[in-house]
């Protein structure tokens, strides 16, 4: 048995909003989109991730994460360069003694997204 690729499935109230943000703010591309099933389907380089609106299926409060998504980068001085003006900032760009540099804001529906680059010894 193999696991092929893990693409996460996370939940927003504002659908346009978020791929707006994705595709317009972080480069994201949008590779399908059902409005009518309040679902759509993002891509970067060698990752993805899904956004649908909350349905019926699972009990549904509000929007949340209890965690991070973390962006494994070859340039993160860039990548922060790109966003800091564009995103509210969690936490600024710094170098962190478990030998990542690395940064995070937050996107349109509040999820933590990290970004970091190993630190060269």
């Amino acid at each position: 048995m193999k696991v092929t690729e893990l693409r996460p499935m996370l939940w927003t109230e504002d659908l346009k909003g978020t791929v707006d943000f994705y595709v317009e703010t972080l480069g994201f591309k949008c590779n399908k989109h059902r409005e009518d099933w309040g679902w759509t389907s993002l891509s970067i380089d060698e990752g993805g991730i899904m956004f649908s609106r909350p349905n019926e299926h699972v009990p549904y409060d509000k929007i949340g994460c209890t965690g991070s998504f973390y962006f494994n980068t070859e340039d993160v001085d860039a990548w922060w360069e790109k966003l800091k003006d564009k995103a509210e900032v969690c936490y600024e760009i710094e170098n962190f003694e478990y030998g990542m540099r690395e940064f995070a804001i937050y996107d349109n529906n509040g999820y933590l997204l990290q970004f970091g680059q190993e630190i060269d010894e």
